[in-house]
């Protein structure tokens, strides 16, 4: 993972505080889904002893035996698996973004971090997608801790998701909590649901991207991201 912070550039004398975040729209998703966590204490769930029956099931619907000896702790195993992988539900990601820091000394360029890796799982298949996220936003007065960040990627993608929600998602947070002037986001991922069943494309990778403010009003910034993404690692 690359933390990446761009030289620092004069501000011209003729900005003016209306101009701080040029084109500036609310974010598009509810934020319930990027605010809080998913489940709420009081939320009505099964028991883990439903959980682990659920197990069962799909253990006898493959033609299995649950009772045979390679199988007997697995329905605890699997749910054990699913708390841990699932975990993001719990989680609140305005939390993780709520505490930044003043001492910037001025700088107005974006902050970038890239090759956050991830894994996620696709909420048609339940099949995991894997990959990397890229984040950058230009910071208004306050930045925060680098690995806040990568601690957010963890959050969405644990768990169901789309690609495409996913990315969305990071950036609206983004955009909500710390109010920089833009947000760029590229996520790029192999999904296991392709390479591993139905049309087997293996190696196969999907891109998406999001953008707000400065970065989706100006190409020159998209494209400055971009290639900042794409530049090899040394």
């Amino acid at each position: 993972m690359d933390a990446i912070i761009k030289p620092l550039r004069g501000k011209s004398p003729d900005t003016k505080p209306s101009d701080v975040r040029p084109g500036f729209h609310p974010a598009e998703l509810d934020p319930a889904e990027f605010l809080a966590a998913a489940v709420h204490p009081d939320q009505p769930r099964p028991s883990r002893i439903e959980a682990e029956q659920a197990v069962q099931t799909l253990l006898a619907y493959i033609g299995e035996n649950p009772q045979r000896e390679g199988l007997l702790d697995t329905p605890r195993r699997v749910v054990e698996a699913y708390d841990e992988l699932f975990q993001g539900y719990h989680q609140c990601p305005a939390e993780v973004l709520n505490r930044t820091f003043g001492e910037t000394a001025g700088y107005d360029d974006f902050v970038l971090i890239r090759d956050m890796g991830f894994t996620s799982h696709c909420e048609h298949h339940m099949m995991p997608f894997y990959g990397k996220a890229h984040i950058a936003y230009t910071p208004i007065e306050r930045v925060v801790g680098l690995s806040k960040l990568a601690r957010l990627v963890d959050i969405f993608g644990h768990r169901l998701q789309t690609q495409e929600h996913l990315t969305a998602q990071l950036a609206a947070a983004v955009d909500e909590v710390l109010k920089p002037r833009g947000v760029a986001v590229m996520v790029e991922a192999e999904h296991t649901c392709m390479s591993a069943r139905g049309i087997r494309k293996e190696g196969s990778r999907t891109f998406t991207t999001r953008f707000t403010g400065m970065f989706r009003d100006n190409p020159a910034e998209q494209a400055r991201f971009l290639s900042m993404v794409n530049t090899p690692s040394r």
